[in-house]
């Protein structure tokens, strides 16, 4: 019926759109089909606004309902426990399902109404939890996981931030969520999203902006950053997102939580949805996002089974290799504090150097690694790749929908006629070098022939680094993050700056990130010092974006060669177990 009223709506637009045609001219009828599109975005707005409200009051009513009636119950220590932990009580009995799930959705919503992380509670979650005693063979038995709002669940929307996409739910789970239920977990909520996924603040005109869970001046992140605010605010242990130049990252870094983006194809992403889709140079990927190590390394190992790899047969059927992640064996690590683009702030460069000595002294080898051409990796690779068509595909979601504050610049210059862009690109070019290069990899490519010679340069970068990679004899890397958070509405400004997690994406790497210190008010009085690697307006952005960051987290990131991703774990916990014991 949904269909059919739709339909009938739009009938309507169109003959109203020729009769004014006929009446008034073309120039009326611009001006009333963008006046229609307007309302009928508004309109998808306030619906999903609604729904979303009434999941959230009946997840409340439905949560103080179970605490009136286990009156005197202390769920702190249950909330301390890593998802391991978690499914071993459930299993043996000692913690109970429904305990659980309801400890963590009065968390939830706790951390939505400070946050704003949530964009709608799952209520067919409680069907699953009273049928959870069949799956108790499962990994994740029992455990409450949230969703990233671009990840198929059946029955909800996945659209991205976009209005144009709403009223569209999917009709079948996702792979990654379908095999989640099958290992006993539960996802409960979905969360928040910028609009197009296309940037790393987390706001939307649905939905709104979610707010950092350690200061509300900064933003947690993206793409994934209603999952990093719920995760670090409590409302969840485990959580799903995605990641195309650090969307999974960024948020782990921002929030203070860890995260792994896999290899592409490690992990099925059928039922995914995304704004690009049909990109194919730079590779997307799911992966978890937890409060430590072996919830993720859980998570994966419950991820990689069998049931996955039936599912989705283009998914290589690699087992979880335990082994490989519970090995204590020395390792050959390379290291970096400057990629040579974006400088990192001075609590991110503190907290690679922390680390390293932890790690020298724990027995690691660690060596210096440079990493190769970042500079033409991002302008010649990275944005012609992913900008492509010249972000045609990109806009058409911003056609019908009101654009997010967020985004106003970012989308603004990829709006710019091609003819503009050339201009802007020569004028600006002894000023301003980095934008100007941007500016040419923003005007598109333009034929198949050009396409296929950039895949080709794509696949030579990645050889050469791995040949240097191999030639150093290096295990791992640790290198730096972006980070601390930002302040609100610099994300959009500031593309530059994610080369230190694109450049993974682009190599096709498994990556993750462990926060390992705070920023301090020397860290602070060192940032106005700060002068970049280039000395231009990104850099003087940049000062501006993550001053105030005094006690954000800092994080570090660990890398592994493809398809290593119980190598890069068993790094990434070998990090997170030094560093606590450093602080004892």
């Amino acid at each position: 019926m949904e269909s059919i009223a739709r339909y009938v709506s739009d009938m309507k637009a169109h003959w109203l759109l020729v009769l004014v045609s006929a009446v008034c001219g073309s120039g009326s009828v611009v001006l009333l089909a963008r006046w229609l599109h307007h309302a009928q975005a508004s309109s998808a707005i306030l619906k999903a606004r609604r729904r979303r409200d009434a999941s959230l009051l009946r997840a409340e009513r439905l949560a103080c309902e179970y605490g009136d009636s286990h009156p005197g119950a202390d769920d702190s220590l249950l909330l301390a426990l890593s998802a391991r932990q978690l499914a071993r009580g459930l299993k043996d009995g000692s913690l109970a399902a429904e305990d659980v799930f309801f400890s963590y959705l009065t968390k939830a919503l706790q951390a939505n109404q400070r946050l704003n992380c949530c964009t709608e509670v799952m209520m067919e979650s409680l069907d699953h939890l009273k049928s959870i005693g069949s799956y108790k063979d499962g990994l994740l038995y029992g455990v409450p996981v949230s969703i990233k709002e671009n990840i198929g669940c059946k029955g909800y929307d996945s659209s991205c931030g976009v209005p144009g996409r709403l009223d569209h739910p999917v009709l079948e789970n996702s792979v990654v969520v379908e095999v989640l239920k099958r290992q006993g977990a539960i996802p409960f909520v979905k969360t928040n999203v910028p609009q197009s996924l296309f940037n790393y603040e987390c706001s939307n005109p649905i939905y709104g902006t979610s707010l950092n869970p350690h200061n509300p001046k900064k933003t947690p992140g993206g793409s994934s950053g209603g999952e990093g605010a719920l995760i670090n605010g409590g409302g969840s242990l485990l959580g799903i997102g995605t990641d195309i130049g650090g969307s999974i990252r960024i948020p782990c870094s921002f929030s203070g939580i860890c995260g792994l983006k896999p290899t592409s194809k490690r992990l099925s992403t059928k039922g995914i949805s995304s704004c690009t889709k049909g990109q194919t140079s730079v590779l997307s990927c799911v992966g978890p996002m937890a409060r430590d190590v072996d919830s993720l390394a859980l998570c994966m190992q419950a991820l990689l089974s069998e049931h996955m790899f039936t599912l989705d047969p283009t998914v290589p059927p690699i087992p979880f290799n335990t082994e490989v992640y519970q090995s204590s064996k020395p390792l050959r690590i390379g290291y970096f504090e400057n990629d040579g683009y974006q400088h990192p702030s001075p609590s991110m460069v503190r907290g690679v150097r922390e680390v390293k000595a932890l790690l020298e002294r724990a027995g690691h080898t660690v060596m210096a690694f440079k990493p190769l051409k970042v500079e033409y990796a991002m302008h010649d690779l990275v944005i012609k790749a992913l900008l492509a068509d010249g972000g045609a595909t990109l806009l058409q979601d911003f056609k019908r929908s009101p654009l997010d504050p967020s985004l106003s610049f970012q989308i603004g210059m990829y709006r710019l006629p091609y003819a503009l862009k050339k201009l802007l690109s020569f004028v600006m070019k002894p000023l301003f070098p980095r934008l100007a290069k941007s500016l040419v990899g923003l005007c598109g490519l333009g034929s198949v022939q050009k396409q296929w010679k950039l895949d080709a340069e794509i696949d030579e970068y990645i050889q050469e680094t791995i040949k240097e990679w191999k030639r150093c004899e290096l295990d791992v890397l640790l290198c730096p993050v972006i980070g601390p958070a930002f302040n609100h509405n610099y994300t959009g400004k500031l593309t530059c700056a994610l080369s230190s997690t694109i450049l993974y994406n682009l190599l096709n790497f498994p990556a993750g990130i462990v926060p390992v210190s705070t920023v301090t008010l020397e860290d602070e009085i060192q940032l106005k010092q700060y002068k970049g690697n280039f000395q231009d307006f990104w850099d003087k952005q940049f000062i501006s974006a993550v001053a105030g960051g005094e006690g954000l987290p800092v994080a570090v990131q660990c890398v592994a060669l493809p398809w290593q991703e119980e190598l890069c774990l068993r790094f990434m916990r070998e990090v997170e177990t030094l560093v606590r014991e450093s602080k004892q």
